[in-house]
């Protein structure tokens, strides 16, 4: 009975032995390919403000939409990798597209403001009704 510890923890050897197998050169990570961009939303009385974090990913290659009460946030990343070692030259391609949507209601769209700075991009969406916040306080039974 002492030798009983719960899954995942010691003798955890299958699903490391499978994260090992496809991390290598040859297969992209598998964590990577279902994660999408990180993004922070911030209310304020006067704004919705939004923080992309986009690295390696270029400044022309992002593309933001305001359109119904959605902003729309699309990113593509492409990129080469080229090792060469002794006799031998591995290149490889890297391609991704990122898509990102947001409701965001009482906005003016004609003051929409972007800037994409060291692989951040951040929005600022001006409120139409500033301080003009519905909120109220649910309580819980």
């Amino acid at each position: 009975m002492r030798d009983i510890v719960p899954f995942g923890r010691k003798g955890d050897f299958f699903p490391s032995f499978f994260r090992n197998f496809f991390d290598d050169d040859y297969f992209p990570a598998m964590s990577n390919m279902q994660e999408n961009f990180r993004v922070d939303l911030k209310e304020t009385d006067d704004n919705y403000l939004v923080e992309a974090d986009l690295p390696g990913i270029k400044k022309e290659d992002i593309d933001i939409d305001f359109s119904n009460n959605y902003l729309i946030i699309n990113a593509k990343r492409e990129g080469t990798v080229e090792d060469k070692k002794e006799d031998y030259v591995r290149r490889e391609r890297h391609y991704g597209e990122f898509r990102r949507r947001f409701y965001m209601d009482n906005v003016d769209e004609s003051k929409i403001d972007a800037t994409f700075n060291n692989g951040v991009l951040k929005i600022t969406l001006p409120k139409l009704n500033k301080g003009n916040n519905k909120r109220r306080k649910i309580d819980i039974n």
